[in-house]
C-alpha cells in the first residue's frame, strides 16, 4: 500500500517485504498507466504561462513514481526550470530514491530537497517558518493511512498549492479488496502504523467537507493471490503478511481469525479465474484542484 509510516518506517525487512508486494501487485506499472493517460493534460494547465515549476511527493518512497513523473513533466517543458521537494520518512528508502535520481541523467538539473521525516512533522515543520514554499504539483502515492488526522493533512497540503495548481491523491478504492479486508478486520488490523484504514471513500467525503473542487479517476488493477491459500507456500505467506502489516501471518492471528481473513480474501475481495484466485486492488486517483 504505502511507504511512509510514523511509528515504523519501512526499513530493514519492511522494505524488502514492500518491494516483494510491489514486483507481485503489478501496483506501480497500474499507476503509471494512469499518470501518463491523466497528468500531460494536467501539466499543461498548472504551467500555463509559469517560468518555473515546483514539485512536493510526499511519502515518496524509492521515487520509482516521482522519477516518471519528473521526467514527464520535464520533457513537457524542457526549457523551464523544475525544482523537486521529498517528504518521506524512511531514510532507506530515501538513499533509494537518490540512487535512482543519480541514474537519471534527465533529472541531474533538477535541485532536490530531502526532508526524512514524517509529513505530519513537515507540516509542523512549515508553519513554524510562516514563510511556507508553495508548489505547482503535489502528490501523495499511496500514504494517506498513515497521517494522523485526514481533514487537517488535505487542508495543509491543498493550502500548499500555487495558482492552477493540483494535489494528486492517489489510494485504495472504497469497496476494493483493501478496504473489505481492513475494514472488517479493524480490531486486528489498525494496530500498528495505520490505526485508521482509509480508502477513496473517506478521502473524497472529506474533500467534499472541506468545500474543496477534485475529480476522481478509477485506476483498475488486480493481482494474483492463489498462494495465499497455500500454507506451505513461501510466496503465498510474503504476500499475507504484506496484506495484513505483520512480519509473520500464521504466528500473529488466531486460527478463527486466520480462517475468516483467508475466507474474506477468497470470497468477498477476490475473483476466480481460470484456477487464480484476483484480488481487486483497484486505486482510485483524486485530483485536488488549488
Amino acid at each position: 500500500m504505502a511507504a511512509e509510516a510514523k511509528h515504523t518506517c519501512y526499513e530493514g525487512c519492511s522494505v524488502q517485504s514492500f518491494q516483494f508486494y510491489l514486483e507481485h501487485s503489478g501496483e506501480h506499472k497500474a499507476i503509471l498507466e494512469c499518470v501518463h493517460n491523466i497528468l500531460p493534460g494536467e501539466f499543461q494547465r498548472i504551467a500555463a504561462s509559469k517560468s518555473s515549476l515546483d514539485v512536493l511527493g510526499v511519502g515518496s518512497g524509492g521515487g520509482e513514481m516521482d522519477i516518471q513523473m519528473l521526467s514527464l513533466l520535464q520533457s513537457s517543458f524542457p526549457a523551464v526550470p523544475i525544482t523537486a521537494d521529498v517528504v518521506e520518512g524512511s531514510s532507506q528508502l530515501t538513499d533509494n530514491f537518490k540512487v535512482l535520481v543519480a541514474k537519471t541523467a534527465d533529472l541531474q538539473k533538477i535541485p532536490f530537497s530531502w526532508h526524512i521525516m514524517h509529513s505530519g512533522d513537515y507540516e509542523k515543520q512549515e508553519k513554524a517558518k510562516g514563510d511556507m514554499k508553495k508548489f505547482d504539483f503535489i502528490h501523495m502515492i499511496q500514504m494517506i493511512y498513515y497521517v494522523d488526522n485526514l481533514a487537517e493533512t488535505a487542508k495543509f497540503y491543498q493550502s500548499l498549492l500555487k495558482n492552477n495548481g493540483r494535489l494528486m491523491i492517489i489510494v485504495e478504492a472504497a469497496n476494493g479488496g483493501w478496504d473489505t479486508l481492513w475494514k472488517a478486520y479493524k480490531k486486528e488490523l489498525c494496530v500498528h502504523a495505520i490505526a485508521e484504514y482509509r480508502s477513496s471513500g473517506e478521502v473524497v467525503a472529506c474533500l467534499k467537507s472541506l468545500g474543496l473542487k477534485y475529480e476522481e479517476h478509477v485506476i483498475p488493477n488486480s493481482f494474483d493471490i492463489t498462494e495465499c491459500f497455500n500454507p506451505s507456500s513461501v510466496i503465498g505467506g510474503r504476500l499475507l503478511n504484506f496484506m495484513t502489516a505483520r512480519d509473520h501471518f500464521y504466528q500473529s492471528f488466531i486460527p478463527e481469525i486466520r480462517a475468516g481473513m483467508l475466507d474474506l480474501l477468497r470470497n468477498k475481495c477476490s475473483v476466480e479465474k481460470d484456477g487464480k484466485v484476483l484480488f481487486n486492488s483497484n486505486l482510485s486517483c483524486i485530483l485536488v484542484h488549488a
